[in-house]
């Protein structure tokens, strides 16, 4: 199908059927199917009074969150939302979100899943592209729903979850008003395997993020292949992930794995700082922890966690950057817990590489997680041989079967059925992949990917700044990070106020993750004998420390 293609179209799962990924993992869906049998299920089994979140404003039961969800799909219905309509989940991770999720799909819509952190610009962006016509927003954020950022979309109605003044030219429901006068039980929508289940969008690079559309089906197969083959998560387990729900790796760890075998999940709204975080192990007692290399160094370092009570936990989870032996030796001398590294994405929905606690290597990204295919090749397609460097594609019947609307970039990553990720790996005797970096320019920082051009692009528009290279640049824990170096104009002083200024000029003009954590100040940037900038002068030089 073409990314392009209408509304009324059925995408379909690029995957074929009989692909070795499915029969190794033992995955049968029926081609009737909705994703919302995922939570639905939960009361077949008799796990109705069986706690499914645990939060501090309270927990949930499977039966409360059920009926939570069928208020919010009957809801959705009530607003003249048809099949196939796009709902905006703008939202923390309280039980409001996957109770929205499931309710939207339960209706046959699909919910579209947002960063939280995005500017007005970027809110703008996903209405636009999204065209969706009802938006579930917290009531934190509701300010980026004015009528300037919503004024030409297809939204009608903003409902707000929590108190909030908002005004604009669509209508606008109180969200515990609104729920309270729907109905708890709702049939899931006919819907079929291959049919359009959520959005995601990817981090932007050099344009605008892509929206991920993701199936029916894709969500189970996730919880098959990880959760089941490689975790062993069980209904006895309590997942508690710091990633938030709408990245994708936050979205399995709280979402599609705890419900899919149904176990507990911890939510934890707001900023998970340290002591947020370490507070809510010790009163939910996790046995499932997820989180990113720049989480474990914050929490080895917080004062607190000499102290910490993590006895609960039975195993830690790290993604989305390399962990360093550092960190995985620190964590576990302090805690004597091991961290499992493991790499996914977007477009996977999920993890397609991992290390477990009995086969690991520190270093690599892991072993091929049942259920997925890998191959290394070159630029042009050819495999490479063994223990040669290649690039990493990998497929399995969670890919992503398009972004929406952009044939070219689906093009680009979705060759045939297999996804092109970009990345470039070493694979050893073992099976082990480590990573070496990307084809392109992009990189990982904080789990987030970063395209250091579109950063030096948005800096030099700032009136201080004469002349600047941005880079990403390794720390000696091996975390990436972004470095820029600056000439300023004359008159401008090199100061920690200057610094702060550059770094929130960026923060507001792109999205808050991708500004420079290390800014350099130079008299002139060293340039080749043909003028350019000599970038590789500028990463060889040393960091301060």
């Amino acid at each position: 199908m073409s990314a392009d293609a209408s509304d009324d179209d059925t995408i379909v799962d690029r995957v074929p059927d009989d692909a070795p990924g499915a029969a190794e993992i033992g995955f049968s869906v029926p081609d009737r199917y909705n994703a919302s049998e995922i939570l639905f299920r939960n009361l077949e089994t008799g796990r109705g009074d069986k706690i499914a979140i645990y939060g501090a404003t309270g927990d949930w039961t499977y039966r409360q969150l059920c009926e939570q969800a069928a208020r919010f799909g009957n809801g959705f219905r009530e607003l003249g939302l048809a099949r196939g309509d796009r709902v905006l989940l703008f939202l923390d991770d309280t039980p409001v979100y996957p109770a929205a999720l499931f309710g939207a799909i339960r209706a046959g819509l699909v919910p579209v899943l947002i960063n939280t952190l995005s500017p007005v610009e970027l809110v703008r962006f996903y209405l636009q592209d999204s065209r969706a016509r009802a938006a579930i927003v917290d009531a934190a954020y509701a300010d980026s729903f004015d009528g300037e950022t919503v004024d030409g979309t297809a939204l009608e109605t903003v409902i707000v979850n929590g108190l909030a003044s908002l005004a604009g030219r669509f209508e606008i429901k109180d969200a515990e008003t609104w729920l309270a006068g729907q109905e708890t039980r709702l049939d899931a929508a006919r819907t079929d395997r291959d049919d359009m289940a959520f959005w995601m969008y990817s981090s932007g690079s050099t344009g605008r993020p892509k929206g991920v559309v993701h199936l029916q089906h894709d969500m189970l197969y996730t919880a098959q292949s990880y959760a089941r083959h490689v975790i062993a998560l069980g209904q006895d387990d309590i997942s508690f992930s710091v990633p938030k729900i709408f990245f994708a790796y936050g979205f399995g760890n709280s979402v599609t794995f705890p419900f899919a075998t149904g176990g507990g999940s911890v939510l934890l709204a707001g900023r998970p700082d340290p002591q947020a975080v370490f507070t809510a192990i010790e009163r939910f007692r996790p046995t499932v922890f997820y989180g990113l290399p720049t989480l474990f160094t914050a929490l080895l370092k917080d004062p607190r966690s000499a102290t910490a009570d993590l006895s609960s936990l039975r195993l830690c989870v790290s993604a989305a950057e390399v962990l360093s032996a550092e960190i995985f030796n620190g964590w576990k001398e302090l805690f004597g817990l091991e961290i499992v590294e493991g790499l996914g994405s977007t477009e996977l929905l999920h993890m397609y590489l991992s290390n477990t606690v009995e086969q690991k290597k520190l270093g690599a990204a892991g072993k091929r997680v049942p259920g997925y295919e890998i191959r290394l090749t070159d630029r042009a397609g050819a495999p490479v041989a063994a223990g040669e460097e290649g690039i990493l594609s990998v497929r399995g019947h969670s890919s992503a079967p398009c972004y929406w609307g952009q044939s070219e970039k689906t093009a680009d990553t979705m060759r045939d059925d297999w996804i092109w990720t970009g990345d470039r790996f070493v694979e050893d005797e073992d099976g082990f992949y480590f990573f070496r970096g990307r084809a392109d320019d992009l990189i990982k920082v904080s789990g987030q990917w970063v395209y250091p051009l579109e950063i030096e692009l948005c800096l030099a528009e700032h009136p201080a700044v004469r002349e600047c290279a941005v880079f990403g640049v390794e720390l000696a824990d091996r975390r990436m990070t972004i470095r820029a170096f600056v000439v300023l104009e004359p008159g401008r002083a090199e100061s920690a106020a200057t610094t702060k200024e550059l770094q929130a000029y960026v923060k507001a003009a792109l999205l808050p993750y991708k500004y420079p954590r290390i800014i350099d100040y130079t008299n002139e940037l060293p340039k080749t004998g043909t003028g350019k900038i000599d970038r590789q002068a500028l990463k060889a030089r040393p960091l301060e420390s």
